[in-house]
């Protein structure tokens, strides 16, 4: 059945916020040359695993979590505000806002980032959820199963919007959303050619600015 996109939800990582100075100083805190850790961490993307895989290869039993902790601890921890954002996200909100759609922000973040978050979106979305509120992690099943509960619509209502198509398009279609691929970031770039790429998506973007264009065309078709 026709159904047109009244919803959108984004990712956060390489979707919203720029994570290259935050890797960075994950290779500063291991001692790695950050074109080292950076080097790697692709390599890791390319062969299909998991991106905290890179930090094994540094540090074999390296555990994120506590790592998060000790660097809070020494008064380094992660962080991220107005200057990491892609400059295509507040156009992109006030846009997507005039034209009237539901807005959420959902991803696999720590308590500490969601905290970030709302500083800087609180008064642009109406959700944020993270995988530390939630306590399920994409593609974990259960992540889009809370997405779908918060958000006041019918999955087939809702757009999902990422760059991983394992952590984000593929989960997000099997829940009944429809997705959105944007071409930045490791993940994208790695993947954008694929035929998953190519035939997964309901839309592609080679940036944000290009989203309320693209679900305007969409929804008219729909109708």
């Amino acid at each position: 059945m026709p159904s047109v996109i009244k919803a959108v939800v984004f990712d956060v990582g390489e979707c919203l916020v720029d994570e290259t100075r935050e890797y960075g100083t994950w290779a500063d805190w291991l001692g790695i040359p950050r074109h080292t850790f950076a080097a790697m961490f692709g390599a890791v993307i390319a062969q299909g695993r998991d991106y905290r895989e890179t930090f094994q290869v540094f540090r074999p039993g390296f555990d994120l979590y506590e790592q998060r902790a000790a660097r809070a601890a020494a008064g380094q921890p992660e962080w991220f505000g107005e200057d990491d954002l892609y400059p295509d996200v507040r156009p992109t909100f006030t846009a997507l806002r005039q034209a009237g759609l539901w807005l959420g922000i959902a991803g696999n973040q720590t308590v500490r980032a969601g905290g970030l978050l709302r500083e800087l979106f609180s008064e642009d979305v109406d959700l944020i959820g993270t995988s530390d509120d939630w306590g399920a992690s994409k593609p974990d099943p259960e992540f889009f199963i809370r997405v779908g509960k918060a958000v006041p619509f019918e999955p087939r209502e809702i757009l999902y919007v990422g760059d991983r198509l394992d952590n984000d398009i593929k989960p997000a279609i099997a829940a009944g959303m429809r997705t959105a691929l944007v071409h930045r970031g490791p993940w994208a770039t790695i993947q954008w050619r694929t035929e998953e790429a190519r035939s997964l998506p309901d839309l592609r973007l080679g940036t944000l600015a290009d989203l309320p264009e693209s679900i305007a065309k969409f929804n008219a078709a729909e109708h």
